[in-house]
């Protein structure tokens, strides 16, 4: 009789239920959690040798994952004793006098709290009340804290203290799906774990080891199955584990677990793969019925196909990747020959396609028809051309990359301008323009079909130097002078002051105008003047910045002319009299008085009543003091 059916009529005959595997296999030492948790193995093990225990432990990881049973673990080792051994330690082959209670979670040293259904500040104000008094019988009070990221904000704050500063006799241990949302504060005091997801291989071997345990025949495509839906999670595993044995009466098969996941054959996802990269419709719309006749469900056939692509794409890269014990002999075989046929554009390509369309058609109320539509859309796009070869081939045509070829016209035509040649493309390049020079004079050579006297299988185009005209400004710009004007003029204010402040003029020409920003510029300065210069000019502009120096803004220049003028003022002798007068006096401001039409009319002014262009100061110019 095996050990199942000896179970199952013990069970019958005693009226004890039925333990599920993922607790009759919950790991009890840390050489059970070996299996895809080694790194916080080592680290524990490493840290009770030396006695570096930490006061807290924040565990983290997706469910499933062991967080619960690796806290119990760890509350065990903390308070292991035997007859021989009396301190923490990670041997914990021999159970102690508190290992039985600790893992069956009845320990009365050992607290667990569900924060999922203790959110509140009064559960955590009962717990620092407790942390006062010394364990019962253990050597330390541990305190596990299950979902730790559910507690309310004022939970948290309360607990930081005691946290941060417990007695000796207390050791807190949580366990986390969201570490995200467990504040800083909290982190900062806890020793953190990142329990990672459990591998497909270490899940098929964990599988087949229970399955000898308990008697049963597994095929190995069919836990291969159960680790990959499993998705890193042993507890979800063994869970479909469980179920796949009361399916299959006694015995794990392939064809019996795909049905009971609602899977597709994956050899057949395989020949779906093929239909689509040939841009087959008919064959991929065929493949995809029968599948869904057999009971397939219609995401996971686009999700299982879209695994495949991702698997041919990492095959491309890591070929090892085909060693993977969770891979059926013919997904590994055809995997590795699409890796060698098939472009990665092409795969990606698919795999976008795919992410676009798993989640369309689980939306969807006909899931069988979104489903079609997506593959009709894959292998219509088998026979479109890579994305790089398009643009390529548009750039060819446009004339972005290339001109036209003249090496490729017969010897005879001659050259020069009527010389012919193949339409291979629509426009020639134009000549490099050196910087800085007007583009007016400049030829552009253009591309122009011209009608043939001869018949001619393919068109023909003729080269001919045409001059570029440069548009002519509605408002004539040559300075920046003329840019603040006309700001003012449109009554923009703000456009006015920025150019005043921070704009360096370097080089100016209609449509071009490069400059040097000072400090403190607005980063959209140059987009706003660019386009307020063509709304204003009626031109298109392109405003750069440039790495020479330029010249000094208008507020610099202001700043320097005035500065020049109370220099001017102070060696006048007239206002050096003044100063001399009167101790203290000092120049606040000079200012150049504007003539009065008078004046302007009196062609008789001497020249030494007439303002100099070096900024003299002369008869007529107001100094304050």
């Amino acid at each position: 009789m095996s050990d199942t059916e000896r179970q199952s009529k013990d069970a019958a005959s005693t009226g004890t239920g039925y333990r599920v595997l993922a607790r009759k296999y919950r790991p009890k030492d840390f050489t059970d959690l070996m299996v895809g948790q080694e790194p916080m193995v080592r680290t524990l093990t490493n840290a009770f040798e030396t006695g570096r225990i930490a006061q807290a432990y924040m565990l983290t990881g997706v469910r499933g994952v062991g967080k619960t049973t690796t806290a119990r673990i760890l509350a065990r080792a903390l308070n292991y004793k035997t007859s021989d051994v009396d301190k923490p330690t990670i041997d914990l082959r021999t159970p102690g006098e508190h290992c039985q209670a600790i893992m069956e979670g009845r320990h009365v040293d050992v607290i667990e709290m569900d924060a999922a259904s203790h959110t509140g500040i009064d559960d955590i104000r009962e717990i620092i009340e407790q942390v006062r008094y010394r364990p019962v019988s253990a050597r330390y009070k541990v305190y596990i804290i299950d979902e730790v990221h559910m507690l309310s904000t004022q939970a948290f704050n309360g607990l930081l203290k005691t946290l941060e500063e417990p007695p000796e006799h207390v050791k807190f241990i949580f366990a986390t799906t969201e570490i995200r949302k467990v504040p800083i504060t909290v982190l900062s005091r806890c020793q953190r774990f990142d329990l990672r997801r459990i591998s497909a291989s270490d899940l098929v071997g964990l599988f087949s080891t229970i399955a000898a345990k308990e008697g049963i025949e597994a095929e190995p495509d069919a836990l291969a199955m159960i680790a990959r839906a499993a998705e890193g999670s042993a507890r979800d595993g063994l869970s479909l584990l469980d179920q796949a044995i009361a399916h299959g009466a006694g015995a794990v098969q392939a064809e019996a677990v795909r049905g009971m996941l609602g899977l597709a054959d994956r050899a057949r996802i395989v020949d779906l793969f093929q239909h689509v990269v040939k841009g087959d419709v008919a064959a991929a719309l065929g493949e995809f019925q029968s599948q869904y006749e057999a009971g397939a469900n219609p995401v996971v056939v686009l999700t299982d196909l879209a695994d495949f692509t991702h698997l041919v794409t990492r095959l491309k890269y890591v070929p090892d990747a085909a060693n993977d014990p969770s891979l059926s002999e013919v997904e590994r075989t055809k995997a590795a020959e699409f890796a060698k046929g098939v472009a990665v554009t092409t795969l990606s390509r698919i795999w976008q396609m795919l992410l676009k369309g798993i989640p369309e058609t689980e939306g969807s109320s006909r899931t069988a028809g979104a489903a079609e539509m997506v593959l009709i859309r894959l292998a219509h796009a088998a026979h479109l051309p890579a994305p790089e070869d398009a643009a390529r081939r548009l750039a060819e045509f446009s004339g972005d990359n290339a001109g036209p070829r003249p090496s490729s016209a017969p010897s005879g035509n001659g050259g020069g301008s009527g010389t012919r040649v193949p339409y291979q493309s629509s426009v020639a390049r134009a000549p490099d323009i050196a910087p800085g020079k007007p583009q007016a004079s400049a030829p552009v050579a253009m591309l122009r079909a011209v009608p043939s006297s001869q018949p001619e299988t393919m068109p023909v185009g003729r080269i001919e130097t045409i001059p570029a005209e440069t548009p002519k400004p509605l408002v004539p710009v040559n300075s920046v002078s003329d840019i603040v004007d006309l700001a003012a003029e449109k009554r923009d204010v703000k456009l006015k002051a920025l150019v005043r402040n921070f704009v360096r003029p370097v080089r100016i020409e209609p449509g071009r105008l490069d400059v040097n920003l000072t400090e403190g510029a607005p980063g959209t300065l140059l987009n706003e003047l660019a386009v307020k210069l063509k709304e204003w000019t009626g031109i298109h502009w392109i405003v750069s910045t440039s790495r020479e120096e330029g010249g000094p803004t208008m507020v610099e220049a202001e700043a320097k002319a005035q500065q020049q003028r109370v220099s001017d003022a102070r060696q006048d002798p007239d206002v050096a009299a003044i100063l001399t007068q009167f101790p203290g006096a000092k120049i606040i401001d000079v200012r150049v008085r504007a003539p009065t039409p008078e004046e302007e009319a009196d062609e008789a002014t001497p020249p030494a009543a007439a303002e100099s262009e070096d900024g003299d100061i002369l008869p007529g110019d107001d100094i304050e003091f």
